[in-house]
């Protein structure tokens, strides 16, 4: 006898329910975020009723409608090499997708098929893939001292448990915390400049190195020389101005106290003595500026403005030379001087002073290491014979001056003698006339004395006073010394 139709009815919705409770998929962990080029394990495990064999199972990521199939991930060729299933036919669904990337981001879902056509089961909903790669987060600029703050972002939270590991500038960076996805650098210096990366351990992926820009003021530059040996004029002369700071400074050059140019290098093309002297370079940007030490330009040239002193005249005389100095300007300072005589092929003398002994036009010339130069010439003049002669005729003259001046003196010095004896016998001769003038009892022509010659003559009177008179004994005392 068959049961009533409502019992058969509670019987079949019975068995549905029990099939619906017995069957399913599970995915554990449901979500999971992945590194780019990792390796993601989707743990799975499905149950169906015994009564049922396992014919097909497969994974997809497309769901379709009921009566089509989705497609295999394991048959699409993005896929193909890189998914392995781990599972069995019976319970297990694990499998293991390697090397992911962005595109894999996606919901994947188990598809099993029994053996009767009522046995199909895709376990929705799926497990949800990300996956996602690292970002170092940095501020782009900050000032030395500051405190800073990286950061190693990804687009998820990571499913398992990371270990964050620094570089800076490719190099590994010792951190504190080594869990923590945070580098702090407190207070942040100018060695802290550089590229940026993170990884995490255990995994090939690094994060695109970002900048880390620390600002700074300069340093004390340093100027380099080039070339740094010996510099001799007409060379061409680089100085390089070396400054370490952040932004790259400005540069200004000094020579003492003036500006002479801006660049970090400052060139001369031809070298001077004019260039010679001390030169700075100034670095200058916007957190500060600081000089360099100066630096010394000693350029060296060969002999010029060479020229010939005298000490006098130029004449040489008797027992005595002419001194020539040679003087010249020259860095180093000449050493070496050769005097040379005109229209005479060797050398007459050296060093820097010469006696010349001759007269003739003389010289000279001067060297350094970097050259040489030699003076206009000089005339000198040996006047020895002709100083003797005008000696010889000085001194005659001088002796002959000398000779009359004597003579002169004692003719007169005589002279005044005569005429005082000759005046003594006149006033004691008898013969004299006192009625005659005072002169007239002379006889001339009787006295030898040359001195009555020079006296005038006196006229005579017409009478002749007798023999013992005498005019002078007449003569009042006023006369008397009139005649004296």
């Amino acid at each position: 006898m068959a049961p009533p139709l409502p019992l058969v009815f509670l019987l079949m919705i019975h068995g549905v329910c029990t099939q619906l409770f017995d069957w399913g998929v599970s995915y554990s962990p449901s979500h999971i975020c992945a590194l780019k080029d990792s390796t993601v394990i989707m743990r799975c495990t499905y149950k169906y009723d015994d009564d049922y064999k396992i014919k097909k199972v497969f994974w997809t990521k497309t769901l379709v409608k009921d009566k089509e199939e989705p497609p295999d991930l394991s048959k699409d060729p993005e896929y193909s090499q890189r998914l392995q299933y781990l599972g069995d036919k019976q319970q297990n669904c694990t499998i293991r997708l390697s090397h992911v990337t962005l595109k894999d981001s996606h919901m994947y879902y188990f598809r099993f098929i029994t053996d009767k056509p009522d046995g199909k089961w895709i376990g929705k909903p799926g497990v949800t893939l990300t996956v996602t790669d690292l970002q170092v987060e940095s501020p782009e600029r900050v000032t030395e001292g500051d405190s800073v703050t990286l950061r190693c972002k990804s687009s998820c939270a990571l499913t398992d448990r990371a270990t964050f590991i620094w570089y800076r500038n490719s190099l590994k960076i010792l951190t504190e915390n080594k869990y923590s996805n945070k580098l702090s650098l407190n207070p942040v210096r100018r060695e802290d400049s550089g590229r940026y990366s993170c990884a995490v351990d255990g995994h090939t992926h690094i994060s695109p190195a970002v900048q880390l820009n620390v600002m700074y003021p300069p340093v004390k530059p340093v100027i380099f020389i080039s070339p740094a040996c010996v510099i001799v004029e007409g060379d061409s002369v680089t100085l390089n101005c070396i400054s370490d700071s952040n932004p790259p400074a400005e540069i200004s050059w000094f020579k003492g106290g003036t500006f002479v140019g801006s660049g970090r290098i400052f060139s001369i093309s031809k070298i001077s003595s004019d260039d010679s002297g001390e030169y700075k370079c100034k670095s200058t940007n916007e957190y500060g500026e600081k000089y360099s030490d100066a630096v010394t330009l000693n350029v060296m040239y060969s002999p010029r403005n060479v020229s010939v002193l005298m000490n006098g005249s130029g004449v040489i005389v008797e027992g005595d030379s002419v001194t020539l100095n040679c003087i010249s300007d020259s860095n180093p300072p000449a050493l070496n001087f050769s005097w040379f005589k005109e229209n005479e092929p060797s050398a007459v003398g050296s060093g820097q002073s010469f006696s010349a002994l001759q007269s003739g036009r003389f010289y000279c010339q001067a060297h350094n290491q970097h050259g040489s130069q030699r003076s206009d010439a000089v005339t000198v003049t040996d006047h020895r014979g002709a100083g003797w002669l005008v000696w010889v005729v000085i001194t005659v003259a001088c002796a002959i001056f000398t000779i009359m001046i004597t003579i002169i003196l004692y003719t007169i010095q005589k002279k005044r003698i005569n005429c005082r004896s000759a005046i003594h016998e006149y006033e004691n001769d008898p013969r004299t006339d006192p009625s005659e003038g005072t002169y007239t009892g002379l006889d001339l022509k009787s006295r030898s004395s040359d001195l009555y010659n020079t006296l005038p003559t006196v006229h005579p009177r017409p009478a002749v006073h007798q023999s013992g008179s005498s005019e002078y004994e007449n003569l009042s005392p006023q006369q008397d010394a009139t005649v004296r």
